[in-house]
């Protein structure tokens, strides 16, 4: 992987962990997310 994909991943899994993260208990609950599965999901858009 080349530099440069790598900060884009990054960023995205900051941007990711960071929106989900500021979401109510309720927002996620809704949305079918528990606060343990957040890490998860954002890991996915590190690959």
């Amino acid at each position: 992987m080349n530099p440069i994909r790598i900060a884009k991943s990054w960023l995205n899994y900051r941007r990711t962990l960071n929106e989900l993260g500021s979401l109510s208990n309720q927002t996620l609950s809704d949305i079918g997310v528990s606060r343990y599965d957040i890490r998860n999901i954002a890991s996915r858009s590190f690959r």
